[in-house]
């Protein structure tokens, strides 16, 4: 044991702190409580900050709205997972003209090169919302991979406004993340962006250069 180690809990010891450790009191983490209806305008005002973009839609026609973003984008393809439940919604109303839904149905080893330099745009679900940072929670798996959302310049997600939680902390809670922790979360705010040394922003250079939230007000 090295002399700094010793001389510090030679220290602790003689301070005569040998209680407990006090109990985690998580209601600072709880603080933040609000209506449903605050909590999507909440989570919208902090994704707009970082050039989040948002589409507004209803329960039925959501997949209207992404056909007719692709469309006004001019995009030649839509990246989905086909037996995600999302996913499985937009292709069973998409027209077969225009921009094309092209399914991740295949190891990313099998089209690769497609992948990286030929998708105008990917589209994922999410499974929830955090309204006081501003944020999606995504859990990708098999139906929906994590590329989906990290590599087409364009990440459209699907955010229905009632999984949107108070905190972190609360999604955490709602979705059981604290008994058995998901393989894989991303918790995402804005499109990819960095800084050189001069300060320079660049969107897109890690990452989606755009994202766009398809939120549902399902709140009704």
């Amino acid at each position: 044991m090295s002399d700094a180690r010793t001389a510090i809990l030679g220290r602790l010891r003689a301070s005569g702190e040998t209680g407990p450790l006090p109990s985690l009191d998580t209601a600072v983490l709880e603080r933040r409580q609000w209506s449903a209806t605050e909590r999507m305008v909440r989570l919208r005002k902090g994704m707009e900050a970082v050039h989040t973009e948002f589409l507004e839609a209803s329960p039925a026609n959501w997949p209207a709205v992404v056909r007719a973003f692709c469309d006004r984008e001019g995009l030649n393809n839509l990246l989905y997972g086909p037996t995600s439940e999302a996913g499985a919604a937009l292709a069973a109303t998409w027209a077969a003209s225009g921009t094309q839904l092209m399914p991740y149905d295949r190891p990313v080893e099998a089209f690769k090169q497609e992948l990286f330099t030929g998708v105008d745009a990917g589209f994922t679900g999410t499974v929830g919302g955090v309204a006081e940072t501003g944020g999606l929670l995504l859990m990708p798996g098999s139906a929906e991979p994590r590329l989906m959302s990290l590599v087409p310049p364009i990440h459209i997600a699907l955010l229905r406004a009632s999984t949107i939680q108070d905190s972190f902390w609360s999604a955490v809670k709602v979705l059981g993340w604290g008994r058995s922790l998901p393989p894989n979360a991303l918790l995402i705010s804005g499109p990819s962006k960095t800084a050189d040394i001069e300060q320079t922003l660049a969107y897109g250079v890690h990452g989606p250069k755009r994202l766009i939230v398809v939120l549902v007000d399902d709140l009704a």
